[in-house]
């Protein structure tokens, strides 16, 4: 006798708290993350860091790294939890101007992926369009081995900056410029 695939909400994904594993809910399943390595790790904190110093100097919301789950409320998936390494919130969009104690509702305003050597393109991929489409007003995938980001936006354009080139908020976080070079030095 065949079992019926049990569909898990976000609510349960939730409840298994944060363990030692960073999870994230597609289509009803819990999608287990592996550990991150050194190079990765850096990369997100020196990010984490220019942010939290733009929003100390500028306000408007907050940065928040690592297992925080968004609930994307997808039309295909409305309980799909992305968790990005680095999230950015616009104050305005959350009730009372407050962070949750629990998953936030919607994407951010800026989600940023460090790509790791074993993240796989598809996935990748799916994780920039799932953001997009549930409201992130841009993607950030900031490739270590490679030097290089690229930003992505909702009306489909993407920019590709080199080591060379300065990140910058447009919109999003108006006047954050990073140049690449001091994410990527030693």
């Amino acid at each position: 006798m065949m079992g019926v695939k049990v569909r898990l909400t976000a609510a349960d994904l939730w409840r298994m708290g944060e363990g030692d594993v960073r999870r994230e809910l597609v289509d009803g399943e819990v999608i287990e993350m592996s550990p991150v390595g050194g190079v990765h790790g850096h990369v997100a904190a020196r990010v984490t860091s220019r942010l939290s110093r733009y929003l100390e100097a500028h306000g408007g919301g907050w940065v928040v790294v690592g297992d925080v789950g968004f609930i994307l409320r997808l039309p295909w998936d409305p309980e799909r939890v992305r968790a990005p390494d680095v999230a950015f919130i616009a104050a305005e969009r959350l009730p009372e101007g407050k962070l949750p104690a629990g998953f936030i509702e919607g994407a951010p305003d800026l989600a940023v992926e460090v790509l790791s050597p074993n993240d796989n393109a598809v996935d990748l991929q799916q994780k920039v369009r799932d953001y997009l489409e549930a409201g992130a007003r841009r993607v950030w995938v900031v490739a270590p081995e490679a030097r290089t980001v690229t930003v992505y936006r909702p009306d489909g354009t993407a920019r590709f900056l080199r080591e060379h080139e300065v990140l910058e908020g447009e919109e999003v976080l108006p006047g954050l410029a990073i140049p690449l070079a001091e994410l990527f030095g030693s």
